[in-house]
């Protein structure tokens, strides 16, 4: 039995009354989520463990089998091993957004859905201008990036900038964590971290305000934004995990997933024209995720653009994803390894929902499906949050998911 899983990124919601009291899952027009509902089994799925944000981070590790408590160091070495960075033991690696502000608040934390092209042009002019013995920025994709800083230290906190639209940003600066007192030599203190991070965010601010770029945009990519800190992780590879998976791939246009897959020992498969937007490139990433099936026996499929779409704020695109998710993935998947020889077993569902009202994330539990052929369905026949409460799998939590999923043989 081959397995993929389709991650359909924020993709949970919550009633709307625009949508006559309906989840977008529930309203929007999804007959092969639905078929997988009914043909499968169903249930929910906590993501998130206790004392934890729901980060796209957090869940998606959790979602592939990971304790968290004994893997997790934040987006920044995520996203660095995706990048190709080769973390030193002495780095500190931080996710770097490029955000708008407005008003002395946070306007968005993309600074205007910038091109991966834009980006770089920003982050090598930081890098030329800020940068240092001490401190690095490397470019990522679109306003998603990277600064490393040299024995700094993770014991600090940061404000996901998706989680404060909307707020001022300055009671948002970086502290140091509150409670650490461990001493460490090798590495600066958590408040000399905050203050020099902070540092960074003011000087990024003075001189993204006066490059060219941002004097031709009506939005403006005008600060820097690090978060979501750590060093360089220590994992077991999904193979040593579960050994019925010889080979796997990861197939996302996020950098954060990427590198999950990096560490889990997945193989990278990077698709033209994926954007992790409502305009990325869903026909190759499904021709990819089937290449890569018929040669593989894993394959974690990820889709980004409904948690984009939640935390603009934007429901008709939210409703689009959920309609693109469908047909474009969701349909031409099932239609294509249902025809095979050797089974396929098919999971699907978000990793956190992203409520389109609320523009961030939230932890609560969200829906799944299994599908395999020969499966017995249980009595679920629609996929959204409220049906699959009555699935035959109950309420997962972390590790259980990727351990019920495997153990279909």
């Amino acid at each position: 039995m081959k397995h993929i899983i389709i991650l359909g990124d924020g993709m949970a919601d919550h009633a709307i009354d625009r949508l006559g009291g309906k989840t977008p899952l529930q309203y929007a027009d999804t007959p092969y989520m639905n078929f997988l509902a009914k043909q499968g089994k169903t249930g929910m799925l906590n993501t998130i463990p206790d004392g934890f944000l729901p980060g796209s981070e957090v869940a998606n590790t959790a979602i592939l089998g990971y304790d968290l408590n004994k893997v997790y160091e934040g987006r920044g070495p995520l996203e660095a091993a995706s990048i190709g960075y080769e973390m030193q033991p002495n780095d500190m690696a931080i996710r770097c957004n490029i955000i708008e502000l407005a008003n002395g608040r946070i306007k968005n934390h993309h600074g205007g859905h910038l091109t991966t092209e834009e980006g770089n042009l920003l982050i090598k002019f930081l890098d030329k201008e800020l940068g240092n013995d001490q401190v690095k920025f490397i470019t990522g994709i679109q306003y998603r990036h990277l600064l490393i800083i040299k024995n700094g230290n993770k014991h600090i906190t940061c404000a996901p900038p998706h989680d404060h639209p909307n707020e001022e940003w300055k009671p948002l600066l970086i502290k140091p964590e509150e409670g650490y007192t461990e001493y460490n030599s090798d590495r600066m203190t958590p408040q000399a971290t905050a203050d020099l991070l902070n540092d960074l965010i003011i000087k990024s601010q003075s001189l993204l305000a006066n490059h060219p770029f941002n004097r031709q945009r009506t939005e403006k990519a005008n600060s820097i934004w690090p978060w979501s800190g750590g060093y360089r992780p220590s994992m077991s590879t999904l193979m040593q995990l579960y050994p019925d998976i010889k080979s796997g791939s990861v197939i996302s246009a996020v950098d954060l997933i990427r590198g999950i897959g990096h560490y889990a020992g997945l193989d990278i498969i990077k698709v033209p024209g994926a954007t992790g937007l409502a305009n990325t490139n869903y026909e190759g990433k499904v021709s990819a995720a089937i290449e890569a099936l018929k040669k593989q026996d894993f394959v974690f499929l990820h889709i980004e653009a409904s948690d984009e779409a939640g935390h603009d704020g934007d429901l008709d695109l939210k409703l689009q994803t959920i309609r693109y998710l469908d047909a474009r993935i969701v349909k031409p998947v099932y239609e294509a390894v249902s025809e095979w020889e050797e089974p396929v077993c098919i999971a699907l569902l978000p990793d956190h929902p992203t409520p389109v009202e609320i523009r961030t994330h939230v932890k609560e539990p969200v829906p799944f499906a299994i599908w395999h052929r020969g499966i017995q369905p249980d009595k679920v026949t629609t996929y959204d949050e409220k049906s699959c409460t009555r699935g035959e799998y109950g309420l997962l939590s972390l590790q259980q998911f990727m351990e019920t999923f495997m153990k279909i043989k």
